[in-house]
Protein backbone atom coordinates (compact mmCIF):
# COMPACT_ATOMS: atom_id res chain seq x y z
CA UNK A 1 0.00 0.00 0.00
CA UNK A 2 2.95 2.67 0.99
CA UNK A 3 4.73 1.25 -2.30
CA UNK A 4 1.67 2.37 -4.38
CA UNK A 5 1.24 5.38 -2.61
CA UNK A 6 4.73 6.48 -3.44
CA UNK A 7 4.39 5.13 -6.51
CA UNK A 8 1.50 7.59 -7.47
CA UNK A 9 3.17 10.39 -5.76
CA UNK A 10 6.38 10.44 -7.59
CA UNK A 11 4.36 9.94 -10.74
CA UNK A 12 2.46 13.12 -9.75
CA UNK A 13 5.60 14.90 -9.14
CA UNK A 14 7.19 13.41 -12.76
CA UNK A 15 3.75 14.83 -14.49
CA UNK A 16 3.75 18.15 -13.18
CA UNK A 17 7.45 18.53 -14.14
CA UNK A 18 7.07 17.76 -17.51
CA UNK A 19 4.04 19.94 -17.60
CA UNK A 20 6.11 23.15 -16.49
CA UNK A 21 8.60 25.08 -17.99
CA UNK A 22 12.54 24.43 -16.20
CA UNK A 23 13.10 26.78 -12.97
CA UNK A 24 15.92 28.71 -15.35
CA UNK A 25 12.92 29.38 -18.03
CA UNK A 26 10.73 30.70 -15.61
CA UNK A 27 13.76 32.87 -14.54
CA UNK A 28 13.67 34.04 -17.86
CA UNK A 29 10.41 35.16 -18.59
CA UNK A 30 10.30 36.77 -14.78
CA UNK A 31 13.82 39.04 -15.80
CA UNK A 32 11.23 39.76 -19.62
CA UNK A 33 8.38 40.99 -17.54
CA UNK A 34 10.57 43.36 -14.98
CA UNK A 35 9.84 46.03 -16.46
CA UNK A 36 6.21 45.86 -15.22
CA UNK A 37 6.84 47.51 -11.47
CA UNK A 38 4.74 46.22 -8.41
CA UNK A 39 3.33 49.54 -8.12
CA UNK A 40 2.46 50.37 -11.40
CA UNK A 41 0.49 49.09 -14.76
CA UNK A 42 1.22 45.56 -15.89
CA UNK A 43 0.35 42.38 -17.57
CA UNK A 44 -1.07 38.85 -17.62
CA UNK A 45 0.90 36.31 -19.69
CA UNK A 46 -0.83 32.62 -20.06
CA UNK A 47 1.25 29.72 -21.84
CA UNK A 48 -0.42 26.24 -22.53
CA UNK A 49 0.91 23.05 -23.98
CA UNK A 50 -0.69 20.37 -25.33
CA UNK A 51 -3.40 20.87 -24.07
CA UNK A 52 -2.20 22.14 -20.69
CA UNK A 53 -1.15 25.61 -18.60
CA UNK A 54 2.53 26.16 -18.18
CA UNK A 55 2.66 29.62 -17.20
CA UNK A 56 -0.10 31.78 -15.97
CA UNK A 57 0.81 35.07 -13.63
CA UNK A 58 0.38 38.78 -13.81
CA UNK A 59 2.27 41.29 -12.81
CA UNK A 60 1.94 45.30 -11.78
CA UNK A 61 -1.83 46.92 -10.42
CA UNK A 62 -5.21 46.62 -12.01
CA UNK A 63 -6.37 49.79 -10.28
CA UNK A 64 -4.20 52.64 -9.22
CA UNK A 65 -6.56 54.70 -7.39
CA UNK A 66 -7.42 51.92 -5.12
CA UNK A 67 -4.13 50.25 -5.10
CA UNK A 68 -5.68 46.60 -6.51
CA UNK A 69 -3.02 44.41 -7.71
CA UNK A 70 -3.29 42.88 -11.10
CA UNK A 71 -3.84 39.22 -10.78
CA UNK A 72 -4.44 36.50 -13.45
CA UNK A 73 -8.49 36.89 -12.65
CA UNK A 74 -8.16 40.72 -13.52
CA UNK A 75 -10.82 41.41 -16.51
CA UNK A 76 -8.44 43.02 -19.43
CA UNK A 77 -9.82 44.09 -22.88
CA UNK A 78 -8.11 42.73 -25.77
CA UNK A 79 -9.00 45.07 -28.25
CA UNK A 80 -8.95 43.33 -31.99
CA UNK A 81 -8.35 39.94 -30.81
CA UNK A 82 -11.89 40.77 -30.41
CA UNK A 83 -12.61 39.92 -34.28
CA UNK A 84 -11.99 36.41 -34.10
CA UNK A 85 -14.79 35.89 -31.97
CA UNK A 86 -17.08 38.28 -34.06
CA UNK A 87 -15.84 36.41 -37.25
CA UNK A 88 -17.03 32.77 -35.63
CA UNK A 89 -20.61 34.21 -34.86
CA UNK A 90 -20.49 34.59 -38.64
CA UNK A 91 -19.08 31.30 -39.71
CA UNK A 92 -21.76 29.44 -37.24
CA UNK A 93 -24.30 31.47 -38.70
CA UNK A 94 -23.90 30.59 -42.08
CA UNK A 95 -23.59 26.62 -40.44
CA UNK A 96 -27.06 27.20 -39.20
CA UNK A 97 -28.17 28.63 -42.94
CA UNK A 98 -28.86 31.65 -41.83
CA UNK A 99 -26.09 33.53 -43.78
CA UNK A 100 -24.33 32.76 -46.61
CA UNK A 101 -20.63 34.39 -46.80
CA UNK A 102 -21.02 34.71 -50.60
CA UNK A 103 -24.56 37.06 -49.41
CA UNK A 104 -23.82 41.30 -50.34
CA UNK A 105 -24.39 42.81 -47.10
CA UNK A 106 -27.03 45.22 -48.75
CA UNK A 107 -29.06 42.06 -48.33
CA UNK A 108 -28.97 42.63 -44.47
CA UNK A 109 -28.27 46.18 -44.41
CA UNK A 110 -30.44 47.94 -47.50
CA UNK A 111 -29.79 51.46 -45.90
CA UNK A 112 -26.02 51.22 -47.42
CA UNK A 113 -24.75 52.58 -50.66
CA UNK A 114 -24.49 50.58 -53.85
CA UNK A 115 -21.22 51.23 -54.97
CA UNK A 116 -21.92 49.31 -58.40
CA UNK A 117 -20.23 45.89 -56.94
CA UNK A 118 -21.30 44.00 -54.33
CA UNK A 119 -19.63 43.91 -50.96
CA UNK A 120 -20.04 40.21 -49.49
CA UNK A 121 -19.86 39.23 -46.41
CA UNK A 122 -16.44 36.93 -46.97
CA UNK A 123 -14.73 40.67 -48.17
CA UNK A 124 -15.77 42.24 -45.06
CA UNK A 125 -14.62 38.97 -43.00
CA UNK A 126 -10.88 39.15 -44.78
CA UNK A 127 -10.69 43.15 -44.60
CA UNK A 128 -10.94 43.64 -48.50
CA UNK A 129 -14.24 44.96 -48.68
CA UNK A 130 -12.91 48.25 -49.78
CA UNK A 131 -15.13 49.73 -46.78
CA UNK A 132 -13.81 53.16 -45.01
CA UNK A 133 -12.90 53.05 -41.52
CA UNK A 134 -15.79 54.34 -39.30
CA UNK A 135 -13.36 55.69 -36.62
CA UNK A 136 -10.82 57.28 -38.93
CA UNK A 137 -13.69 59.36 -41.12
CA UNK A 138 -14.70 60.44 -37.35
CA UNK A 139 -11.24 61.02 -36.55
CA UNK A 140 -10.66 63.06 -39.66
CA UNK A 141 -14.20 65.29 -38.20
CA UNK A 142 -11.48 65.83 -34.88
CA UNK A 143 -13.66 63.02 -33.06
CA UNK A 144 -10.96 59.85 -32.90
CA UNK A 145 -12.58 56.66 -31.38
CA UNK A 146 -12.64 57.19 -27.61
CA UNK A 147 -13.27 60.89 -27.34
CA UNK A 148 -17.24 60.58 -27.78
CA UNK A 149 -19.22 57.45 -26.61
CA UNK A 150 -19.55 55.85 -30.35
CA UNK A 151 -22.29 53.21 -30.43
CA UNK A 152 -22.63 50.32 -33.71
CA UNK A 153 -25.46 52.70 -34.59
CA UNK A 154 -23.00 55.58 -35.04
CA UNK A 155 -20.92 53.51 -36.33
CA UNK A 156 -23.63 52.57 -39.14
CA UNK A 157 -24.53 55.92 -39.91
CA UNK A 158 -20.67 57.18 -40.58
CA UNK A 159 -20.51 53.80 -42.72
CA UNK A 160 -23.62 54.78 -44.69
CA UNK A 161 -22.63 58.26 -45.68
CA UNK A 162 -19.63 57.13 -47.18
CA UNK A 163 -20.44 57.91 -51.06
CA UNK A 164 -17.06 55.90 -52.01
CA UNK A 165 -14.67 52.82 -51.26
CA UNK A 166 -11.24 52.95 -50.74
CA UNK A 167 -10.72 50.29 -53.12
CA UNK A 168 -12.65 47.88 -55.37
CA UNK A 169 -14.36 44.66 -53.33
CA UNK A 170 -11.53 41.83 -53.16
CA UNK A 171 -8.60 44.61 -54.83
CA UNK A 172 -6.43 44.49 -51.95
CA UNK A 173 -6.42 44.03 -48.20
CA UNK A 174 -7.03 47.29 -46.11
CA UNK A 175 -7.94 46.90 -42.61
CA UNK A 176 -10.88 48.28 -41.06
CA UNK A 177 -12.80 47.83 -38.10
CA UNK A 178 -16.22 48.64 -40.12
CA UNK A 179 -16.38 45.37 -41.41
CA UNK A 180 -16.94 44.16 -37.77
CA UNK A 181 -18.85 46.18 -36.65
CA UNK A 182 -21.72 45.85 -39.18
CA UNK A 183 -20.97 41.82 -38.65
CA UNK A 184 -22.37 42.95 -35.07
CA UNK A 185 -25.43 44.81 -36.04
CA UNK A 186 -25.31 41.87 -38.57
CA UNK A 187 -25.86 39.09 -35.88
CA UNK A 188 -28.72 40.48 -34.20
CA UNK A 189 -30.60 41.63 -37.41
CA UNK A 190 -30.12 37.82 -38.53
CA UNK A 191 -30.39 35.92 -35.07
CA UNK A 192 -32.86 37.87 -32.68
CA UNK A 193 -29.71 38.32 -30.32
CA UNK A 194 -27.30 40.71 -29.80
CA UNK A 195 -23.62 39.82 -30.37
CA UNK A 196 -23.01 39.55 -26.84
CA UNK A 197 -25.89 37.00 -26.05
CA UNK A 198 -25.33 34.95 -29.09
CA UNK A 199 -21.40 34.63 -28.50
CA UNK A 200 -22.08 33.83 -24.79
CA UNK A 201 -24.44 31.06 -25.64
CA UNK A 202 -22.63 29.65 -28.52
CA UNK A 203 -18.74 30.44 -27.96
CA UNK A 204 -17.75 31.35 -24.14
CA UNK A 205 -20.22 28.75 -22.68
CA UNK A 206 -19.23 25.61 -24.27
CA UNK A 207 -15.76 26.89 -24.45
CA UNK A 208 -15.74 26.97 -20.50
CA UNK A 209 -15.03 30.73 -20.88
CA UNK A 210 -16.59 32.00 -17.43
CA UNK A 211 -14.69 35.32 -17.24
CA UNK A 212 -15.32 36.25 -20.52
CA UNK A 213 -18.07 38.92 -22.08
CA UNK A 214 -18.80 41.95 -24.29
CA UNK A 215 -17.66 45.85 -23.32
CA UNK A 216 -21.44 46.24 -24.91
CA UNK A 217 -22.22 48.97 -22.31
CA UNK A 218 -19.11 50.60 -21.10
CA UNK A 219 -21.07 52.01 -17.93
CA UNK A 220 -21.67 48.36 -16.86
CA UNK A 221 -20.23 47.52 -13.19
CA UNK A 222 -17.29 44.48 -14.37
CA UNK A 223 -16.08 43.04 -11.03
CA UNK A 224 -12.22 42.66 -11.35
CA UNK A 225 -11.99 44.46 -14.23
CA UNK A 226 -7.98 46.52 -14.46
CA UNK A 227 -8.41 49.99 -15.11
CA UNK A 228 -6.25 51.16 -18.96
CA UNK A 229 -3.45 54.11 -18.27
CA UNK A 230 -1.71 55.98 -20.28
CA UNK A 231 2.04 57.14 -18.75
CA UNK A 232 2.59 60.71 -19.58
CA UNK A 233 5.31 63.18 -18.57
CA UNK A 234 3.64 63.69 -15.05
CA UNK A 235 2.67 60.37 -14.35
CA UNK A 236 -0.13 57.79 -15.58
CA UNK A 237 -3.16 58.75 -16.58
CA UNK A 238 -6.34 57.06 -16.99
CA UNK A 239 -7.15 56.09 -21.00
CA UNK A 240 -10.17 53.85 -20.99
CA UNK A 241 -12.41 52.73 -24.13
CA UNK A 242 -15.15 54.79 -22.89
CA UNK A 243 -17.77 53.53 -26.04
CA UNK A 244 -20.65 51.49 -26.42
CA UNK A 245 -18.96 50.05 -30.20
CA UNK A 246 -17.88 46.40 -30.19
CA UNK A 247 -17.57 43.73 -32.44
CA UNK A 248 -14.43 45.24 -33.68
CA UNK A 249 -12.84 45.25 -30.07
CA UNK A 250 -14.33 45.54 -26.96
CA UNK A 251 -13.68 41.86 -25.26
CA UNK A 252 -13.37 41.60 -21.90
CA UNK A 253 -10.91 38.59 -20.95
CA UNK A 254 -8.67 36.79 -18.83
CA UNK A 255 -5.85 35.26 -20.64
CA UNK A 256 -6.49 32.47 -19.12
CA UNK A 257 -9.87 32.21 -21.02
CA UNK A 258 -8.24 33.32 -24.19
CA UNK A 259 -6.15 29.98 -23.92
CA UNK A 260 -9.49 27.78 -23.75
CA UNK A 261 -10.57 29.87 -26.36
CA UNK A 262 -7.59 28.33 -28.37
CA UNK A 263 -7.64 25.15 -27.33
CA UNK A 264 -11.60 24.72 -28.15
CA UNK A 265 -11.30 25.78 -31.50
CA UNK A 266 -8.06 24.19 -32.43
CA UNK A 267 -9.66 21.11 -30.98
CA UNK A 268 -12.55 21.00 -33.59
CA UNK A 269 -15.21 21.33 -30.86
CA UNK A 270 -16.43 24.88 -32.55
CA UNK A 271 -19.13 24.30 -34.83
CA UNK A 272 -20.89 20.82 -35.77
CA UNK A 273 -18.60 19.50 -38.35
CA UNK A 274 -15.51 21.47 -36.79
CA UNK A 275 -15.17 25.02 -38.51
CA UNK A 276 -11.44 25.06 -37.87
CA UNK A 277 -10.99 24.94 -41.29
CA UNK A 278 -12.74 28.19 -42.52
CA UNK A 279 -11.43 29.89 -39.54
CA UNK A 280 -8.27 29.15 -40.93
CA UNK A 281 -9.07 29.78 -44.76
CA UNK A 282 -7.22 33.25 -46.30
CA UNK A 283 -8.26 35.75 -48.92
CA UNK A 284 -8.14 35.31 -52.22
CA UNK A 285 -7.86 38.81 -53.94
CA UNK A 286 -9.37 39.40 -57.71
CA UNK A 287 -6.15 39.41 -59.23
CA UNK A 288 -5.51 35.61 -57.59
CA UNK A 289 -2.85 36.93 -55.47
CA UNK A 290 -3.63 36.08 -51.42
CA UNK A 291 -3.16 37.88 -48.04
CA UNK A 292 -2.63 35.85 -44.57
CA UNK A 293 -5.93 36.93 -42.88
CA UNK A 294 -8.22 34.53 -42.23
CA UNK A 295 -11.62 34.86 -40.29
CA UNK A 296 -10.35 38.01 -37.38
CA UNK A 297 -6.71 35.55 -37.94
CA UNK A 298 -3.53 36.14 -39.40
CA UNK A 299 -2.12 33.11 -40.76
CA UNK A 300 1.39 32.95 -41.46
CA UNK A 301 4.63 31.52 -40.77
CA UNK A 302 7.55 32.47 -37.82
CA UNK A 303 10.60 30.78 -37.03
CA UNK A 304 10.04 28.46 -39.63
CA UNK A 305 6.11 27.34 -38.29
CA UNK A 306 2.84 27.86 -38.93
CA UNK A 307 2.14 30.72 -36.50
CA UNK A 308 -1.66 32.38 -36.08
CA UNK A 309 -2.14 35.38 -34.14
CA UNK A 310 -3.84 38.19 -33.74
CA UNK A 311 -2.60 41.78 -31.95
CA UNK A 312 -5.06 44.20 -29.79
CA UNK A 313 -4.86 47.95 -29.27
CA UNK A 314 -8.09 50.08 -27.94
CA UNK A 315 -7.70 52.95 -25.73
CA UNK A 316 -3.86 51.92 -23.48
CA UNK A 317 -5.56 48.72 -23.19
CA UNK A 318 -2.54 45.82 -25.08
CA UNK A 319 -3.22 42.49 -26.12
CA UNK A 320 -1.58 39.52 -28.17
CA UNK A 321 -3.04 35.52 -28.71
CA UNK A 322 -0.86 33.38 -30.71
CA UNK A 323 -0.81 29.56 -32.12
CA UNK A 324 1.99 27.48 -33.21
CA UNK A 325 -0.02 24.49 -33.98
CA UNK A 326 3.05 22.42 -34.96
CA UNK A 327 4.17 22.76 -31.50
CA UNK A 328 0.87 22.56 -29.97
CA UNK A 329 2.10 25.92 -27.91
CA UNK A 330 -0.23 28.97 -27.43
CA UNK A 331 0.46 32.62 -25.56
CA UNK A 332 -1.85 34.65 -24.55
CA UNK A 333 -0.91 38.48 -23.16
CA UNK A 334 -3.15 41.15 -21.99
CA UNK A 335 -1.77 44.51 -20.52
CA UNK A 336 -3.53 47.72 -18.99
CA UNK A 337 -0.66 50.25 -20.40
CA UNK A 338 0.88 51.79 -23.63
CA UNK A 339 3.78 52.51 -21.54
CA UNK A 340 6.03 50.39 -23.70
CA UNK A 341 4.61 50.67 -27.42
CA UNK A 342 7.51 52.12 -28.17
CA UNK A 343 9.87 49.80 -26.10
CA UNK A 344 13.33 48.61 -28.13
CA UNK A 345 11.93 44.86 -27.41
CA UNK A 346 8.71 43.01 -27.34
CA UNK A 347 7.89 41.00 -24.09
CA UNK A 348 5.83 38.50 -26.40
CA UNK A 349 8.65 37.71 -28.72
CA UNK A 350 11.08 36.99 -26.13
CA UNK A 351 8.76 34.30 -24.61
CA UNK A 352 7.96 32.89 -27.52
CA UNK A 353 11.78 32.80 -28.11
CA UNK A 354 12.32 30.42 -25.06
CA UNK A 355 9.58 28.09 -26.39
CA UNK A 356 10.49 27.90 -30.21
CA UNK A 357 13.55 27.24 -31.78
CA UNK A 358 14.01 29.24 -35.55
CA UNK A 359 13.77 26.42 -38.10
CA UNK A 360 13.69 28.54 -40.87
CA UNK A 361 15.51 28.71 -43.84
CA UNK A 362 19.07 30.61 -43.36
CA UNK A 363 20.00 30.84 -46.88
CA UNK A 364 18.21 33.22 -48.23
CA UNK A 365 20.53 36.15 -48.33
CA UNK A 366 20.02 39.61 -47.00
CA UNK A 367 18.68 42.23 -48.99
CA UNK A 368 20.52 45.26 -49.57
CA UNK A 369 19.92 48.16 -48.23
CA UNK A 370 17.43 50.38 -50.79
CA UNK A 371 19.35 53.13 -51.97
CA UNK A 372 18.63 56.69 -51.11
CA UNK A 373 16.13 58.50 -53.41
CA UNK A 374 17.40 61.19 -55.54
CA UNK A 375 13.96 63.31 -56.34
CA UNK A 376 14.71 66.44 -55.54
CA UNK A 377 12.71 67.55 -52.45
CA UNK A 378 10.28 70.31 -53.21
CA UNK A 379 10.08 72.87 -49.80
CA UNK A 380 7.64 75.07 -51.00
CA UNK A 381 5.81 74.86 -54.18
CA UNK A 382 3.08 76.95 -53.75
CA UNK A 383 3.65 80.89 -54.02
CA UNK A 384 2.91 82.56 -50.64
CA UNK A 385 0.52 84.81 -53.43
CA UNK A 386 -1.38 81.87 -54.27
CA UNK A 387 -2.53 80.68 -50.96
CA UNK A 388 -5.94 82.88 -50.49
CA UNK A 389 -7.29 80.53 -53.52
CA UNK A 390 -7.53 77.64 -51.12
CA UNK A 391 -9.23 79.90 -48.59
CA UNK A 392 -12.72 79.14 -48.19
CA UNK A 393 -15.05 77.10 -45.95
CA UNK A 394 -15.33 73.23 -46.79
CA UNK A 395 -17.84 70.83 -46.04
CA UNK A 396 -17.79 67.01 -46.04
CA UNK A 397 -21.10 65.48 -45.88
CA UNK A 398 -19.17 61.80 -45.37
CA UNK A 399 -16.92 63.16 -42.37
CA UNK A 400 -20.56 65.31 -41.41
CA UNK A 401 -18.33 68.29 -40.41
CA UNK A 402 -16.76 71.88 -42.04
CA UNK A 403 -13.72 72.92 -42.42
CA UNK A 404 -12.39 76.18 -42.67
CA UNK A 405 -9.03 77.13 -44.69
CA UNK A 406 -7.04 79.88 -44.46
CA UNK A 407 -4.09 81.82 -45.07
CA UNK A 408 -1.95 83.22 -41.79
CA UNK A 409 1.58 84.57 -41.52
CA UNK A 410 2.33 83.34 -45.26
CA UNK A 411 1.14 79.79 -44.41
CA UNK A 412 -2.01 77.88 -45.29
CA UNK A 413 -4.02 77.17 -42.37
CA UNK A 414 -6.89 74.51 -41.41
CA UNK A 415 -9.26 74.99 -39.00
CA UNK A 416 -10.67 71.63 -37.59
CA UNK A 417 -12.93 72.67 -34.44
CA UNK A 418 -12.31 76.10 -32.71
CA UNK A 419 -9.55 76.78 -31.15
CA UNK A 420 -7.65 73.78 -33.27
CA UNK A 421 -5.78 75.19 -36.14
CA UNK A 422 -3.07 73.13 -38.10
CA UNK A 423 -0.78 74.42 -40.51
CA UNK A 424 -0.69 72.38 -43.56
CA UNK A 425 2.66 71.37 -45.59
CA UNK A 426 2.09 71.62 -49.02
CA UNK A 427 3.76 68.82 -50.45
CA UNK A 428 2.91 69.54 -54.44
CA UNK A 429 1.45 72.06 -56.08
CA UNK A 430 -2.24 71.23 -55.23
CA UNK A 431 -1.59 68.50 -51.96
CA UNK A 432 -0.70 69.89 -48.67
CA UNK A 433 -0.31 67.43 -45.35
CA UNK A 434 -1.24 67.80 -42.15
CA UNK A 435 1.34 67.70 -39.10
CA UNK A 436 1.69 64.53 -37.67
CA UNK A 437 0.49 65.72 -34.25
CA UNK A 438 -2.80 66.44 -35.10
CA UNK A 439 -5.93 65.35 -33.76
CA UNK A 440 -7.40 62.60 -36.32
CA UNK A 441 -5.65 64.23 -39.02
CA UNK A 442 -2.21 62.93 -37.98
CA UNK A 443 -0.52 63.10 -41.88
CA UNK A 444 -3.46 62.96 -43.51
CA UNK A 445 -2.88 64.31 -47.11
CA UNK A 446 -5.28 66.75 -48.44
CA UNK A 447 -5.88 66.94 -52.17
CA UNK A 448 -7.34 70.24 -53.67
CA UNK A 449 -9.77 70.07 -56.38
CA UNK A 450 -10.53 72.81 -59.22
CA UNK A 451 -13.20 73.69 -61.47
CA UNK A 452 -11.25 75.23 -64.18
CA UNK A 453 -8.55 77.63 -62.35
CA UNK A 454 -10.93 77.69 -59.26
CA UNK A 455 -10.41 75.72 -56.14
CA UNK A 456 -14.01 73.74 -55.72
CA UNK A 457 -12.74 71.13 -53.42
CA UNK A 458 -10.21 68.40 -51.50
CA UNK A 459 -9.74 64.95 -50.38
CA UNK A 460 -8.49 63.80 -47.50
CA UNK A 461 -6.59 60.73 -47.19
CA UNK A 462 -5.87 58.83 -43.70
CA UNK A 463 -4.56 55.48 -43.52
CA UNK A 464 -8.01 53.44 -43.22
CA UNK A 465 -9.87 56.12 -45.01
CA UNK A 466 -8.90 57.87 -48.51
CA UNK A 467 -10.26 60.06 -50.15
CA UNK A 468 -13.34 61.62 -47.85
CA UNK A 469 -14.96 64.29 -50.12
CA UNK A 470 -15.14 67.77 -49.03
CA UNK A 471 -16.83 70.65 -51.22
CA UNK A 472 -16.37 74.58 -50.90
CA UNK A 473 -19.22 76.15 -49.46
CA UNK A 474 -17.81 79.78 -50.28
Amino acid sequence: MKKSTLFLFLLAISSFSFAQPEADTVARIEKIFSRYLPQNPGCQLSISRNGRVIFSKAWGMADLEHQIPLTTESIIESGSVSKQFTAAAILLLEQQGKVSLDDNIRKYFPEMPDYGTPITLRRMMHHSSGLRDWGSVAGIAGWPRTTKTYSNADALDIIIHQKALNHKPGDEFSYCNSNYNLFAILVERVSGLSLADFTRKYLFEPAGMTHTQWRDNFKRIVANRAIAYDKTPDGYETDMPNEYVYGNGGLLTTTGDLLKWNEYYWNGHFGSPSLLPKQLTIEVFNNGTTYPYAAGLYVTKNKGQDYVYHTGSTASYRAILIRYPQSNLSIAWLSNTAQFDGAPYNVVKEVENLFISDQSSKSEASKPDSPASTARKTTNPIPIESLPSFAGEYYSEEAQTTFSIFEKDGKLTLRQAPGVDLVLTPTDLDTFKAPATSRGLAGAILTFQRDKKNVNGFTVTVSRARNVSFLKKR
